[in-house]
């Protein structure tokens, strides 16, 4: 059954704000997969708080040209079945659950990715993008390393202080 315009107006506002609030919206093919896997796909993506949706290409383009960031993105790789993945929290989110879905469904294809300030991720920056570290595991690195001086420190005066212990204990009997 076709969409009214009205229905297509109200897609193309929700899009436009996905667009808008996604911090990257990542592209991907997914012809030839099941809509069982696609189910799966979307709850696995649920977790990382990232939204796939499947839409009509001619409807996002036209949501990107009511956005003024995103007027003058190329949208010529915007061609065929295609996924779009969004994440308002986490820019490696949406790229890291299509690749981790991609392993066991190899369909699914990375066509590039659409940053808020309208810049066009190629394929291969997006799959670079896959590899890197989440949001969380990057805090967590960059706050052990601040408080490893600390545990170092506190770790020699503790032994220091065992030691002198030990040795007012060995004087004392």
């Amino acid at each position: 059954m076709a969409l009214t315009k009205d229905q297509k107006n109200e897609i193309v506002d929700e899009v436009s704000g996905l667009l808008t609030a996604s911090k990257l919206t990542v592209v991907a093919k997914y012809q030839g997969t099941s809509v069982k896997a696609l189910q799966s796909l979307r709850k696995e993506a649920k977790d990382s708080k990232t939204s796939i949706k499947v839409i009509k290409n001619r409807l996002v383009i036209k949501a990107m040209g009511v956005n003024d960031n995103l007027k003058s993105v190329d949208t010529s790789a915007l061609n065929g079945q295609l996924l779009y993945a969004f994440n308002s929290e986490d820019e490696v989110a949406p790229a890291q659950v299509l690749a981790n879905f991609a392993k066991t469904n190899p369909n699914v294809e990375f066509v590039g990715a659409i940053s808020p300030d309208g810049i066009f991720m190629s394929s291969d920056e997006v799959a670079t993008l896959a590899t890197l570290p989440g949001k969380n595991q990057l805090i967590a690195d960059v706050l052990a390393t601040l408080s490893s001086p600390v545990n170092d420190t506190i770790g020699a005066l503790s032994g220091n202080l065992h030691g002198l212990l030990d040795a007012v204990a060995a004087k004392a009997s």
